[in-house]
């Protein structure tokens, strides 16, 4: 029986140092490769974040590559099959997500968005929070998704 139990505790500890490793580089950033805004970057970024406003609300055709799932660090863990975006495989692939968040969490996904029901993606959202500018880019390329 404690046989069972050491090797069990092995394999797990394994297991998790050898997804720790995985993630690591299949994300490709770690969290040392994360750059700290100066006040000299902060600036730029306003500006850009700006431009990219202006160019979101000219868009009629919502974006394929990513986009804000790159942004805000979701294609770390998940991808959209259906859209060909190439993501983490440690979370569930998302080109259903916009029909079956509902099903599954207990609310509809612009809620969950905002407050998640599940833990990891509570710990996630609620580090790095969407605003709802950014809730509605995703939804719009998630129900693209589902739609194929």
């Amino acid at each position: 029986m404690q046989k069972a139990i050491i090797q069990f505790v092995i394999s797990a500890l394994l297991g998790l140092g050898l997804g720790y490793i995985g993630f690591e580089v299949i994300g490709g950033q770690s969290s040392n490769d994360q750059k700290v805004a100066s006040p000299d970057t902060t600036q730029a970024t306003e500006n850009e974040a700006e431009s990219e406003n202006k160019d979101t609300e000219e868009a009629t055709e919502v974006s394929t590559d990513g986009g804000i799932l790159a942004a805000k660090g979701c294609l770390q863990c998940h991808s959209v099959g259906a859209l060909n975006i190439k993501g983490g495989a440690v979370g569930p692939d998302l080109s259903q997500a916009f029909n079956n968040v509902e099903g599954k969490h207990g609310k509809p996904i612009n809620e969950f968005l905002k407050q998640p029901t599940s833990a990891v993606m509570s710990g996630v959202i609620g580090g790095n929070p969407l605003t709802d500018d950014e809730i509605t880019q995703v939804l719009d390329l998630l129900k693209e998704a589902a739609s194929k």
